[in-house]
Formats: C-alpha cells, sequence, structure tokens
C-alpha cells in the first residue's frame, strides 16, 4: 500500500468495530494465520502484489531485513486463499496504545475483479480488531493503488483523517 511515486496519499482509520462493515464472503473462501514466520512468503506476496501498484518501499530489503521484519512478535501475516489456492495477503502490526496497522493488504492479479477485495478486507479487519487491547485499526493508500481501493476501505467503515497530495 506504499509508493515511492508522488501519488495523493489517504489514511484511513476506525476507531470502534461498531462502525465496521462487512462484506459477504464468496464460496469457498476462507483466511488463514502464517502460524511459523517465513520472510519468503510476505517477500513473494509483496512482490506478486506489489508490482501492480508500484510498491518499491522494501524493493531493496536484504534477506536479513525480510527475516527480521517477519520473525518480529508485533507482524501477523495471512493468507486469504479459495478452495485452497491463494488469493492474497494481509500483514497486521501491532504498536503503541493498541494500535494496529494493516501494514500490507492485497489481491494477486489474477483475483483481482473477482469480488474477493472486500472478503479480504473485511477478514483484515475482523482480525485486527479480534487483537488483545486494540482501540485503532488503521492504514494508508494512494492514488496508484487499485482504483477502487479506497471505495473499499471507506466502504468498511473506514474514515480519512489525513490526505498528503502528490507533488
Amino acid at each position: 500500500m506504499m509508493s515511492s511515486s508522488l501519488g495523493t496519499t489517504f489514511y484511513l482509520e476506525m476507531r470502534d468495530f461498531a462502525s465496521f462493515r462487512s462484506s459477504v464472503c464468496p464460496a469457498g473462501f476462507d483466511i488463514s494465520l502464517v502460524k511459523a514466520s517465513d520472510h519468503h512468503l510476505n517477500r513473494k506476496f509483496y512482490a506478486a502484489i506489489g508490482a501492480e501498484w508500484n510498491w518499491t518501499d522494501r524493493a531493496g530489503w536484504s534477506e536479513d531485513e525480510w527475516r527480521a521484519y517477519a520473525d518480529s512478535n508485533l507482524i501477523k501475516t495471512f493468507i486469504g486463499q479459495v478452495n485452497g489456492d491463494d488469493v492474497g495477503y494481509f500483514e497486521l502490526a501491532s504498536q503503541e496504545g493498541g494500535e494496529i496497522e494493516i501494514v500490507y493488504f492485497g489481491l494477486l492479479p489474477e483475483w483481482i475483479g473477482r469480488g474477493f477485495g472486500g472478503a479480504l478486507l473485511s477478514s483484515a479487519v475482523e482480525q485486527a480488531w479480534q487483537l488483545t487491547g486494540t482501540r485503532r485499526v488503521w492504514l494508508h493508500t494512494c492514488t496508484h493503488d487499485h482504483e477502487h481501493a479506497l471505495k473499499n476501505y471507506l466502504a468498511r467503515g473506514f474514515e480519512v483523517f489525513k490526505t498528503e497530495p502528490g507533488e
């Protein structure tokens, strides 16, 4: 959800689970927590999903940087699947004060436009609010992400709290 380009960035938050509006999950859709740290998996999804949206902030990371990130007890990685096939992923980062950031979220290219974005985001929000002490869930997106990204976040109950215009 981060681009090195200079597009407009939107920061969104949800301060109460009661604001959440879930999307219908398509048949066969499920998510699973990656229980054992696997930096190769995080890197694979980041590259496969991010290539389309110009994600470049981790492009230069070394193997050790990926490993340290994935090994952090503050990061949880989830995989979305349909009938056992990978659809996409999301990463949740626990931060001070009960804040949970949806750090990365996305569908693999072959699953875009097939109705799984809302279901995957709904799962991310549900998982974030299930973490102990969650008081706020937040994320950011930009104009280089999928054209429906912002609309999906707003439809799930997020509100924009800050906008940084591109140059």
